[in-house]
């Protein structure tokens, strides 16, 4: 049975974490499902017309993803591929709750994990946290994501390396 989760983040490296633990979790519990993978940010899209009519999903992505990030989830796909059907990297525009509810709705979302320590900033991106806490049609679960203060592959595509 395929399954969909979302996954809150901010296209930081620290944030595949959140990615790394869930799957590892569900490997450990040897749990037969296969999961598409959402993992979404926030994106204050603006009022601007122009910025309406030519920004699309993949100008925003070249602005917001490093493709360190895209590198990373891929090299997390090949270590669980039992539990990953796909993977796919969203942004959220809307401002209300209900436009919220309706994307999980859409998307047939099940379960949502976020991070506390994980937050959006900058580049136009904002926190789904909030959105997620009250949305009542997901299993919500908070990871806790320790990050090192001293890491020598911070930054690097080798920090998805180290074990969380």
């Amino acid at each position: 049975m395929t399954k969909t989760i979302l996954i809150a983040t901010d296209y930081s490296l620290e944030s595949m974490n959140i990615l790394k633990k869930v799957l590892k979790e569900k490997d450990a519990s040897e749990d037969q499902n296969q999961y598409n993978i959402l993992l979404v940010s926030g994106y204050d899209a603006g009022d601007s017309i122009r910025d309406l009519l030519f920004n699309t999903k993949s100008t925003v992505f070249n602005k917001i993803r490093p493709q360190e990030f895209c590198d990373a989830y891929g090299i997390i796909k090949n270590k669980y591929p039992h539990l990953v059907n796909k993977i796919i990297c969203d942004i959220f525009t809307g401002s209300f709750q209900r436009t919220f509810n309706n994307y999980v709705k859409a998307e047939n979302i099940e379960e949502a994990y976020y991070s506390p320590s994980i937050k959006s900033k900058g580049n136009g991106k904002f926190d789904i946290t909030p959105y997620i806490r009250k949305c009542k049609e997901l299993k919500v679960q908070e990871i806790k994501v320790e990050i090192a203060e001293r890491l020598p592959e911070r930054g690097r595509l080798a920090e998805i390396f180290v074990e969380v």
